[in-house]
């Protein structure tokens, strides 16, 4: 090959590889544009529902969970939810928080220092499983952080119906405990198989926003980040 050649395909190749990086800026501009958008319009809460129990939302600044009580009536979470290092069975735990998200972000990158690019792309792209991440608090304390819905029975049985939705459940229909040692809050928390891939398209905010409009709840019309479900909570 000539020399004259050799400089014409690698500017070639170069070409090429710009346009790439061009495409994947525009896609994620337009996806972050997308997202902003869809996330200001509001769904309405259900009107004249009446106020009966009180859920929460919180979020760690990421990702955020539902929360719902331990017991309300004749549900229980700890028989659905029972399998916590030590057992966390103890009348002082008030509150499940339940979010639902990529298995290899909850399994193997307990802080943002750790992530590996093959991970983000992996999640990105829906290319692993997923999993949910279950923590249980004695207490709630509303903050900008932490914020409370006051909902009716019937919204939460629906609540409840789809968050066990989200579980792999075994053929007695228990959910499946995910065998591993990590946690992020000692013997208060554990992880469980999902249903569903994680995407850029299907987060752990648009299934906890999804969750609010199940049960009747403000939420946005779709969002992939935190700050447009608590934006409907300010």
């Amino acid at each position: 090959m000539s020399k004259k050649n050799k400089t014409s395909t690698a500017k070639q190749i170069l070409w090429l590889a710009l346009k790439f990086l061009l495409g994947i800026l525009a896609f994620l501009l337009i996806y972050l544009l997308t997202a902003l958008l869809l996330s200001k319009f509001t769904v309405a809460e259900e009107i004249n529902a009446p106020d009966e129990l009180d859920i929460y939302i919180l979020t760690n600044g990421v990702h955020v969970d539902l929360v719902v009580p331990t017991t309300y009536k004749d549900y229980n979470w700890f028989q659905t939810v029972p399998h916590l290092p030590g057992g966390a069975h103890d009348a002082e735990f008030k509150y499940l928080a339940i979010g639902w998200g990529d298995k290899g972000f909850y399994l193997n990158t307990p802080t943002w220092a750790e992530l590996k690019a093959s991970t983000a792309f992996k999640a990105a792209f829906g290319l692993s499983g997923s999993a949910i991440h279950a923590t249980y608090y004695k207490a709630m304390t509303e903050s900008e952080t932490c914020k409370k819905i006051s909902i009716s029975e019937e919204q939460y049985q629906r609540l409840v119906e789809y968050i066990h939705a989200g579980f792999t459940k075994n053929e007695k229909g228990q959910f499946i405990a995910i065998d591993t040692e990590v946690s992020y809050q000692g013997y208060r928390d554990a992880f469980y198989e999902a249903e569903g891939r994680y995407s850029l398209f299907k987060t752990c905010n648009s299934w906890a926003n999804k969750g609010l409009k199940a049960s009747g709840q403000r939420a946005c019309l779709w969002t992939a980040f935190q700050q447009g479900i608590f934006s409907k909570y300010e």
